[in-house]
This record gives structure tokens, C-alpha cells and sequence, in this order.
């Protein structure tokens, strides 16, 4: 096996053991996804491509493919004139736009927890917590402000290359 061979499944196995534990999926699938970013960016990988590549069982490929499809974390297209699936993983822009989603629902719990601590606090110990939250506040406001700005780059990027790879079919 050539280095840039073992350097290859070195990352999708990073990648997989990353989305495995971010997401709470089984190990295949987290592969799946890393291959997808690793092979997958040009034209997809149809099943199989992704069976042979991972060398695991159709049925096991099948049902982590699926559950990736129902997590949105993956997506398939279609060519005209070919009845195979090509698979590939979600863009950037809408892994990031999940992480925007918590950080949306960290910054409504923590509204809640401020306004009311604002109206409780009795103590140093709760005066204290209520300085924290409004710390926490502040930082999660410029996380969730720069966030956007990282998605909407993202978002340009990804429209500038579908444009492109639709000018180069035609």
C-alpha cells in the first residue's frame, strides 16, 4: 500500500470515528460519511463503489446509507439515463448550520435561566451565577454571529460550485 493510499483511509477512519461520536451513530456509518468527503466531492459514489471501497457487507452498507439518509447527512442524486444512486455527504454549510441550531438553543435556555435568576438571586453564590450566565450570553452571541457569517461563506462557495460543475456538463 502506497503512502498517499494509507494516508487516505488514515482520514476517513479520523473522519469516522469523528462523526461516529458526534453523532451518535454506528462506526460504519461515520465511515461512510468520511469516504463521501474523501472520494465522494467530485461525482458521488454509488453503493457499489461505497461496498467496495469499505469492505463490509451489502446489507450493513445498506442500513447505515439509510440511516444517513434520514439524518440528512447524506444525500443522493441521479444521472439521466443511469438507474444507480450516487451518494454524497451533506455540504459544509449544513453540518455547520446544525451546530447553529444548538448554539440557537443554548442561547434560548440561557434567556430563560437569566431572567429568572435575575428575579431569585439571594445570595453571592446565585449573584455569581448570574454573572456567569450573562458572560456565557455574551460569548455565545459572538459564537452564533460568527457562525452565520462562516455559513453564508460556505453557502457561497458551495452556489459558485454547483454553478460550475453545471457549466462543465453542458
Amino acid at each position: 500500500m502506497d503512502n498517499l493510499q494509507k494516508e487516505r483511509e488514515e482520514i476517513i477512519e479520523i473522519l469516522g470515528i469523528h462523526f461516529e461520536s458526534l453523532y451518535n451513530i454506528p462506526p460504519l456509518a461515520g465511515r461512510i460519511i468520511g469516504l463521501l468527503i474523501i472520494d465522494g466531492c467530485k461525482s458521488g459514489l454509488n453503493f457499489e463503489n461505497i461496498v467496495g471501497k469499505l469492505a463490509a457487507s451489502k446489507s450493513s452498507i445498506s442500513t447505515n446509507i439509510n440511516l444517513l439518509l434520514k439524518m440528512e447527512k447524506i444525500y443522493y442524486f441521479t444521472i439521466a439515463g443511469d438507474r444507480k444512486k450516487y451518494f454524497n455527504s451533506a455540504p459544509l454549510s449544513d453540518r455547520l448550520s446544525n451546530y447553529l441550531k444548538m448554539i440557537e438553543a443554548e442561547v434560548f435556555m440561557i434567556n430563560k435561566m437569566h431572567d429568572y435568576r435575575k428575579k431569585t438571586a439571594s445570595c453571592a453564590e446565585e449573584d455569581l451565577s448570574l454573572a456567569n450566565i450573562v458572560s456565557y450570553n455574551t460569548h455565545l452571541q459572538i459564537v452564533e454571529k460568527s457562525l452565520k457569517k462562516t455559513i453564508n461563506g460556505f453557502k457561497k462557495i458551495e452556489i459558485n460550485n454547483n454553478k460550475n460543475s453545471s457549466n462543465s456538463t453542458k
